[in-house]
C-alpha cells in the first residue's frame, strides 16, 4: 500500500495531483449536485452521500464514445475488468477486489443477473440504451439483499421528458463493425415516454489465442478465425403523474443477438435479455411517500457447436418491491418488503429449478448540524438456505468548509446460484451464503474548482465458494481479506475538463492452504485512469490514458497477465445545430495484452459516427 516505492505508483500519484494543482481554479467548477437513488433507495443530492459514489451522465457517454459498457465501466474507481476475447464477449465486473457474482447490477431498480452463473450480461446491455448509471462502491445487502458485497450498479434506462425530441446515429469502425441507434422522446403536461432501438454488429477478432488447447487454457481449442455477433435492442420507457398525490411509470428493455467465439463445447450461442417493470407512487404530504413496484428479467441462452444445438439454459425472476418514506423526528425513516422468485428451466437436469426469497429492511436517516448518520438493517428469508441479517451504519461530518469525513461498518451476503447448489454431478446443496464485514474511512473536498476523495477499506469475506479438489464438489472453505484505497478527483485544468481516479488494492486468499497468501486472480494491485476534454468552437478534443499493474489469471498464481498502458483518443465536429461528427481512435499505439489468459483483446481501433440530435 506504499504508493511511493511503486513506479506506478507514482504514475497514480501524478494522475491525482495534476488534477488538484492550483491551476484548476479557472473555469467553471464541477458540481456534486446530481440527484442519486442507489446509496439510500431514496432521493438525494450526490455530494450529501455518505457512501462513495461514481454517476456517469448520457452527456458523458457521448463525450467519451466508449465502445461498450464494459469500457464505460471501466471508468469506475475500484474497477478491474476481465473479457474473454472481445466485442460481445463474456465480461467480468471485479468491484473492490470482489468476485463478478458479488456485484449487484439493477436496470432501473429491478434486479437483472442469470441465476444461474450468478453474473450479469453487461456486454449485452448497448451504451445507446443508458441514460445514467449510478455505481456505489461498498456493502450494500443491507438494502438490496443477496450479492451487494462489493457494490451496486444501477443503470437507468434512456428518457428525456420535454417537448418531442427525436434522435439517431451511426457509426462503422474496425473489423467491418457498424452500429445504428434511433428513438424518440416526447411529453405532455402529465406524461412522458421514450422509444429507443439499436443495433450492432463486427466480425470481431480471433476471441482464443492459437495454441490455447496445447496448454490447457481458455477455450481449450485452437481455432484461428474472427468471432463476431450481432445485437438487436429495444427500449421503452415512460412515466404518467394522474394527479398531484398519485403517479406511476413503466418500462421495457430487450436485446436479443447471436455471438461467436472459440470453443470445443460450444462455439456460438442465441441470446436473449429482458426486464420488464413498473412503479406506483402515492405521496399524500410532503411527510408521506409510498411505492410499489413489480416486474421481472429474464436471460434466454441457446448454445451450439458448428452450428448444431447443444444445450439451453433459461432463467427467470419475478419481483415485487413496497417501500415507505417517512419523515419524523427530523429525520427520514424507510421501511420495506422486497419479494423474489428464481426460476431455471434447461437441456441440464437441474434438482430444484425454483427458490423464493423474502427481505424485510428499515432504514434511518438523519442530519445532526454538521454530521450525518444513516443506519441501515434487513433480514432475509430464502427457501434454499434460510434466514440471512445485515446491517450497516455511515456516519459523516462536514468539519470544515468543503470538506467532509465519512466513517461506515456493514455486512453483506451472496447466495449460492442454482449452478453451485442444483447442477447435476458439479454441485452441493449445503452450501451456505457467503458472508463479509466491511470498514471504511473516507474523505472528500469539494472546493471551487471541482472535487477530490480518497476511500481506504478492509472486507473480510468467509464462506467463499470455491472448488473442494478432495470432493470434486463446490464447498465453503475459502476466507478472503481485501483492501484498498482508492482516489479521484475532476475539474479545471487550463480550460480542460479532466477526470482522475487511482486504485491500489490487495485481495488475497487468506484461507489455510496451499493458496493460502495469494492473490485474487484477474484483480490489478494498482490501476488508474486519466481523461481530458477540451472544446475549442465547433470542434472537441478528448484522451485517456489507463494503467493496470501485473496480475494472475488462477488462485494458484502460476499463470501470470501482465501489465499494460492504453491510451485512446476522441475528437468531434459539430457540423450544424443538429449534427455532429465524432471520431475515436482505441488502443492508440496498438498494445498486446490479456485481461482472461490465452483470451485475445482488440488492438488498434476506430469508431466514425454521425448523430443526429434536432434541438440539442
Amino acid at each position: 500500500m506504499e504508493l511511493h516505492r511503486h513506479p506506478l505508483g507514482r504514475c497514480v500519484l501524478a494522475a491525482l495531483t495534476c488534477v488538484s494543482a492550483a491551476a484548476l481554479a479557472d473555469g467553471n467548477p464541477t458540481t456534486l449536485d446530481q440527484v442519486v437513488v442507489t446509496a439510500t433507495r431514496t432521493a438525494q443530492t450526490e455530494d450529501a452521500t455518505l457512501a462513495p459514489v461514481t454517476v456517469i451522465t448520457r452527456a458523458e457517454i457521448e463525450l467519451l464514445q466508449p465502445s461498450s459498457l464494459q469500457d464505460l465501466l471501466n471508468d469506475t474507481p475500484g474497477m478491474a475488468i476481465s473479457n474473454n476475447g472481445g466485442p460481445g464477449k463474456v465480461t467480468s465486473l471485479f468491484l473492490r477486489g470482489t468476485n463478478a457474482n458479488q456485484v449487484l447490477v439493477l436496470v432501473d431498480g429491478i434486479r437483472v443477473g442469470n441465476a444461474t452463473s450468478g453474473t450479469t450480461p453487461i456486454q449485452d446491455i448497448p451504451v445507446d440504451q443508458i441514460q445514467r448509471i449510478e455505481i456505489v462502491r461498498g456493502p450494500f445487502s443491507s438494502l438490496y439483499g443477496s450479492d451487494a458485497i462489493g457494490g451496486v450498479i444501477q443503470i437507468f434506462l434512456r428518457h428525456a421528458p420535454g417537448t418531442f425530441t427525436p434522435n439517431a446515429s451511426v457509426g462503422i469502425g474496425s473489423w467491418s463493425h457498424w452500429r445504428a441507434s434511433s428513438g424518440f422522446s416526447a411529453a405532455g403536461d402529465k406524461g412522458w415516454i421514450s422509444v429507443q432501438a439499436t443495433h450492432d454488429q463486427t466480425k470481431g477478432i480471433n476471441a482464443c489465442k492459437v495454441g490455447a488447447a496445447e496448454v490447457f487454457a481458455a477455450c481449450f481449442a485452437d481455432q484461428p478465425d474472427r468471432d463476431g455477433f450481432h445485437d438487436n435492442a429495444l427500449t421503452i420507457h415512460g412515466a404518467y403523474r394522474f394527479d398531484d398525490r398519485w403517479s406511476a411509470d413503466a418500462l421495457a428493455m430487450r436485446t436479443q443477438g447471436f455471438d461467436k467465439y472459440d470453443g470445443t463445447y460450444s462455439d456460438s450461442d442465441d441470446y436473449v435479455t429482458q426486464v420488464v417493470g413498473g412503479q406506483l407512487h402515492f405521496r399524500p404530504n410532503d411527510a408521506l411517500n409510498l411505492s410499489l413496484r413489480v416486474g421481472g428479467s429474464s436471460d434466454f441462452d441457446k448454445d451450439f457447436l458448428q452450428g448444431v444445438y447443444v444445450d439451453h439454459y433459461d432463467t427467470r425472476r419475478a419481483l415485487g418491491s413496497f417501500q415507505a418514506d417517512v419523515a419524523v423526528a427530523g429525520g427520514l425513516l424507510s421501511a420495506g418488503l422486497d419479494w423474489q422468485r428464481e426460476r431455471v428451466a434447461s437441456s441440464a437436469a437441474y434438482t430444484v429449478g425454483a427458490r423464493t426469497d423474502r427481505g424485510v429492511f428499515a432504514q434511518w436517516q438523519r442530519t445532526f448540524g454538521a454530521q450525518s448518520l444513516q443506519a441501515n438493517l434487513r433480514h432475509d428469508d430464502n427457501s434454499q438456505f434460510g434466514g440471512k441479517t445485515t446491517g450497516s451504519a455511515l456516519w459523516g461530518w462536514d468539519f470544515a468548509r468543503d470538506l467532509r469525513v465519512t466513517a461506515s461498518y456493514g455486512t453483506a451476503f451472496r447466495a449460492p446460484t442454482f449452478n453451485d447448489l442444483y447442477y447435476p454431478g458439479f454441485s452441493n446443496p449445503d452450501l451456505l451464503p457467503e458472508s463479509s464485514r466491511n470498514v471504511e474511512l473516507g474523505l472528500r473536498g469539494t472546493p471551487a474548482w471541482g472535487h477530490w476523495s480518497l476511500n481506504v477499506y478492509r472486507n473480510d469475506i468467509r464462506d467463499m465458494i470455491t472448488f473442494d479438489g478432495t470432493t470434486f464438489l463446490p464447498a465453503n472453505i475459502d476466507r478472503v481479506r481485501i483492501t484498498g484505497l482508492e482516489g479521484v478527483a475532476g475539474g479545471k485544468l487550463y480550460g480542460w475538463n479532466v477526470r482522475a481516479t487511482a486504485t491500489l488494492l490487495n485481495a488475497r486468499d487468506s484461507a489455510p492452504g496451499s493458496n493460502e497468501g495469494h492473490l485474487l486472480p484477474r484483480r490489478p494491485r494498482q490501476s488508474a485512469r486519466l481523461d481530458a476534454d477540451r472544446s475549442f468552437g465547433q470542434f472537441s478534443f478528448g484522451a485517456s490514458w489507463y494503467i493496470a499493474a501485473r496480475t494472475y489469471d488462477d488462485l494458484a498464481n502460476r499463470h501470470p497477465l501482465g501489465g499494460y498502458a492504453l491510451a485512446n483518443l476522441r475528437a468531434g465536429w459539430q457540423a450544424s445545430h443538429d449534427w455532429k461528427l465524432q471520431i475515436a481512435l482505441n488502443n492508440v499505439f496498438d498494445k498486446n495484452y490479456e485481461t482472461a489468459w490465452y483470451y485475445n483483446q482488440p488492438g488498434r481501433n476506430f469508431m466514425l459516427t454521425l448523430l443526429w440530435r434536432p434541438g440539442s
